[in-house]
């Protein structure tokens, strides 16, 4: 068999900083241990191959071939080499084959985790290398481009760079991170608990890009009123009162989360810092809150499971996680209730909604990288 290289890139989960990073704003998650698996062969001929286990459809490509999006999951890896050849980054021939165990649909980014472990392993057989920083980028313009979805930035980037131990703080709008230690005092005795709601009412619908205009419009208002502010990332609740006659109450809505969230970002820096579990939890509770009621994406499945896990023993706090309208929440608890608490969590869940969800204990893990070279 010719030699064939292989790359990984984990899930991710925010602990917070929800609908802040297409706006400039502040985002702290952490990479999670599920992996997405491409593995790379050379072809003889000039030829590009995506196949999966996990889905049925493949796509056969020339190196002139320019064809638009499918709909099917090879979008994701084809959009990066489409990417990568606009660059003048041009690969030679070769079958890339993506398996592995994230979940779908759940909020966890299955595809900016395709796309970061895709563009590893393209950029081997091109013979290239890339910043990670331009790694990131090079996959969200594939997904906004390519498969056409307006993703921000804080999935690929923290895919790319993360850091094992640590939540990856990001400020969206220069690109600066920090690494948050995850183990810090109080911390240490806690770990963060992932549970899928197993339901999704589709973004696809229209309301994840509604208001994403409804944000943009307000972002527009107040740039208009104060000139210095150059995205929400700077904005103040002040700033955004000052204009709220001249913005839709929709707007005013969307963008008084953005902003608050930020401020817990912030906040949440200084609560891990000093290792206050407590404060960490109050921060997500308020978080959710403000997804719920501010952005309107939310869902009772979910709401029902952050009302439910906030009340268990050993949970500090607990929010809705990734894009909304269904999917996981994420859960701080203390790391002897783990178990205990996961169990009460899908038995309050399932005799309520009659739904089995899935709940994952996890643990921050470094980014993307050659399987070979994992420690």
């Amino acid at each position: 068999m010719k030699s064939q290289r292989t790359f990984i890139a984990p899930a991710r989960v925010n602990l917070l900083g929800e609908h802040t990073d297409y706006t400039g704003g502040l985002v702290l998650p952490m990479a999670i241990p599920f992996q997405t698996v491409a593995a790379i062969t050379p072809r003889d001929d000039a030829q590009y191959r995506f196949t999966s286990e996990l889905f049925p459809e493949e796509r056969l490509l020339t190196r002139e071939d320019r064809s638009g999006s499918t709909g099917a999951w090879c979008d994701y890896p084809v959009g990066v080499l489409r990417q990568l050849q606009m660059l003048g980054i041009e690969p030679q021939g070769f079958h890339l084959h993506v398996s592995g165990n994230v979940p779908f649909g759940a909020g966890l980014s299955s595809s900016a985790s395709v796309e970061v472990a895709s563009a590893l392993a393209m950029l081997h057989r091109a013979g290239s290398t890339m910043e990670p920083k331009e790694i990131a980028l090079l996959c969200q313009r594939a997904e906004n481009q390519y498969v056409g979805s307006p993703c921000g930035i804080m999935d690929q980037f923290v895919i790319t760079v993360a850091k094992a131990g640590h939540a990856l703080l990001l400020d969206t709008g220069t690109l600066d991170v920090e690494h948050i230690p995850m183990n810090h005092a109080g911390l240490a005795d806690t770990c963060v608990v992932v549970c899928n709601s197993m339901v999704k009412h589709s973004i696809a619908s229209g309301e994840y890009g509604s208001r994403r205009k409804e944000l943009e419009a307000g972002q527009a208002v107040i740039r208009a009123v104060f000139p210095g502010v150059k995205n929400l990332g700077g904005a103040t609740i002040a700033q955004l009162d000052a204009c709220k006659t001249d913005m839709s109450a929709d707007s005013y809505r969307r963008c008084h989360h953005v902003i608050s969230e930020n401020a817990r970002v912030r906040e949440a820096k200084i609560a891990m810092t000093s290792g206050d579990p407590v404060r960490m939890g109050e921060l997500m509770i308020a978080a959710h809150a403000s997804q719920r009621d501010d952005f309107e994406c939310s869902c009772a499945e979910v709401d029902f499971l952050v009302e439910t896990a906030a009340a268990l023993p050993g949970c500090f706090g607990a929010r809705m996680t990734g894009g909304g309208f269904g999917g996981c929440t994420v859960n701080l608890v203390t790391r002897s209730h783990a178990a205990s608490f996961a169990a009460a969590l899908k038995n309050a869940y399932k005799s309520h909604w009659n739904i089995d969800a899935e709940t994952y204990v996890c643990e921050a893990v470094d980014g993307a990288m050659e399987r070979n070279s994992a420690a």
